[in-house]
């Protein structure tokens, strides 16, 4: 670009000095036509040629040159690991949460009227407690008066009424002394009063009776072996007889309130009536997932209707000893959220397509056995878990395999190559590839 802008400096230059000779000459008088005509064509052909070789130049410097054509790099194939995908049978189990509430749970009240003096021990909050054990006790002075009361009342009555049994004898003897022959009514043999004598001795025995019963109940025992949840009342306090103690629940038995979901419904054979047999159903801590402690239950029943806002039908699943007061199992406690696993039927001749495989929209890559191709299809399960979606689905057949590897490019037809499991040796060519069985394979819920 320099030069050319030189040499076209350099022929305007000499244009313009002979058009200024020119211009000279016709102001001195000269005529246009005189003088050497050779040296001034010399000088006009001079700055022609001068741009001219300038563009010619300019022209072969200014052109590209031509590119070279590429040829087109081949398609990489997509690296993947695969699994093996066969039918199987695969047996569901349908997970579901609930918490462990008591099956029998009171609010313990006294049966009468008085002040607390002693509080044992075992009625605490949290405290055991055995059937019959005495829990607190009441002032026991004014039952005891009433009872030495009520045995007075009774032998009084008594002899009253042995007084009427011998005044009846004596009246019937003088009748039959006196020689009538007809019967005599209930007055000549003090009948009446007889009945009223007796009356009066069942009316002393049972006011004995309530004395001695008032007098037990001062004790307030516990009604079945359990525990106290929570204690109301103190030492000194005076209670009625509907005051609330406190709150106690059994132990022997607990309960567990499972959702079970409508689609998870097919799945299960709850019992419905008192004859069905129960479902087992394993239990696990909610609230500590490295707890490995199952606990055993039994549904026994089901509610009778659907939840109004969740559609979903509640089992109710007992648990034989909760508290491992027979066995050495942990305990369970009473509110605790715990995770249910209850199995279900069989699904005979599926697919089971592990998670991390699955990509959004239910979408998973087959790879062809034959040409290694990749092909993506939508499945749809007919059950789920938290590894694998269940499928019967014609188009996954056993001349493919499944890809484990996420995939975020994959063309349909892309050719794919199989990666080696984790650890295992590697392969020379993918065309003689064995891959080995799904590492999934033959998983199943617990």
């Amino acid at each position: 670009m320099r030069l050319f802008a030189n040499l076209r400096d350099l022929a305007e230059k000499a244009f313009d000095e002979t058009t200024m000779e020119d211009t000279e000459n016709k102001n001195a008088g000269q005529p246009a036509g005189e003088g050497s005509v050779g040296p001034k064509l010399v000088r006009l052909a001079l700055p022609v040629g001068i741009i001219a070789i300038a563009s010619l130049v300019y022209g072969f410097l200014a052109r590209e040159p031509e590119e070279k054509k590429r040829p087109k790099a081949p398609p990489r194939a997509i690296k993947t690991r695969v699994a093996e995908i066969e039918l199987r049978d695969y047996p569901t189990v349908i997970k579901t949460q609930g918490h462990v509430r008591a099956h029998n749970e009171v609010s313990l009240t006294a049966q009468v009227s008085g002040r607390i003096v002693r509080i044992m021990p075992n009625f605490e909050d949290g405290g055991f407690f055995k059937k019959g054990e005495v829990l607190l006790e009441l002032d026991k002075a004014d039952f005891q008066s009433a009872l030495i009361a009520a045995r007075a009342s009774l032998a009084r009555a008594q002899t009253v009424f042995a007084q009427e049994q011998t005044r009846a004898k004596q009246a019937r003897l003088n009748w039959e002394d006196l020689g009538y022959s007809e019967e005599p009514n209930e007055l000549v043999l003090r009948l009446p009063q007889l009945r009223e004598a007796e009356a009066n001795v069942k009316s002393a025995e049972a006011q004995l009776e309530r004395a001695e019963t008032d007098l037990e109940r001062s004790e307030v025992k516990a009604p079945y072996d359990g525990r106290v949840r929570q204690r109301v009342v103190g030492l000194g306090q005076t209670i009625g007889g509907s005051t609330p103690l406190g709150t106690i629940f059994g132990i022997e038995i607990a309960e567990v309130r499972l959702p079970i979901a409508g689609n998870d419904m097919a799945f299960l054979s709850l019992p419905e009536g008192p004859d069905d047999p129960p479902v087992e159903v394993n239990l696990r801590d909610a609230l500590n997932p490295q707890n490995e402690t199952v606990w055993t239950a039994k549904i026994i029943r089901t509610e009778g209707a659907l939840d109004e806002r969740s559609l979903e039908l509640f089992a109710i699943a007992r648990i034989e000893d909760p508290f491992g007061r027979l066995t050495d199992r942990a305990p369970l406690r009473i509110g605790q959220p715990v995770i249910g696993l209850v199995p279900g039927r069989v699904l005979e001749n599926v697919h089971a397509i592990p998670r991390v495989a699955v990509r959004k929209l239910e979408n998973i890559f087959l790879v062809d056995k034959n040409d290694l191709t990749l092909s993506q299809h939508t499945i749809t399960p007919i059950f789920s878990d938290e590894d694998f979606l269940i499928v019967r689905d014609p188009a996954i057949t056993s001349d493919k395999y499944l890809a484990m590897t996420y995939l975020i490019f994959a063309p349909e037809g892309a050719k794919a190559e199989i990666l080696p499991e984790v650890g295992a040796e590697p392969t020379v060519q993918a065309s003689e590839t064995v891959v080995p069985p799904m590492t999934t394979k033959g998983k199943k819920n617990t």
